[in-house]
């Protein structure tokens, strides 16, 4: 399976297990393993650079295991080819996904003018509070 250039994915990392869907389907839904469990040994594979393995992972979130496999779970379609389809393209979007380098953010300063607002802001606000005390029953 090609996703770049440069990455394609073997035979051998990609694994299809057909499982029964959930939901509605009335009596065809107990009988037909349409449901398709995609699962992509990311950690283990060698086309994949360190950084797009890091990246993959935090953007697979609760689908990684812990042995670094991606487990794509498909039962949109009664098809089983249809959904075996829709999880091949998951799994291709999420890796070009994670190729792609975050920008760096660059930290701003505050403006001189931002500065000068909060501390009035909390001038006031102090002003405010300081009026709350104990009223002087003689004053």
């Amino acid at each position: 399976m090609r996703i770049t250039d440069q990455i394609s994915i073997e035979d051998w990392e990609l694994t299809e297990q057909f499982i029964r869907a959930s939901g509605p389907g009335g009596q065809n839904v107990n009988k037909v393993s349409t449901a398709v469990e995609l699962r992509f040994e990311a950690a283990r594979s060698p086309n994949l650079p360190g950084q797009v393995k890091a990246r993959l992972r935090k953007l697979a979130g609760r689908r990684w295991t812990k042995e670094g496999a991606l487990v794509i779970q498909v039962d949109e379609t009664r098809s089983q080819a249809r959904n075996r389809e829709i999880a091949r393209q998951r799994l291709a979007e999420l890796i070009t996904k994670a190729l792609e380098k975050p920008k760096r953010r660059i930290p701003t300063r505050p403006t001189l003018g931002s500065k000068k607002r909060r501390l009035q802001a909390k001038k006031a606000r102090g002003d405010v509070k300081a009026l709350r005390g104990k009223v002087d029953p003689e004053g």
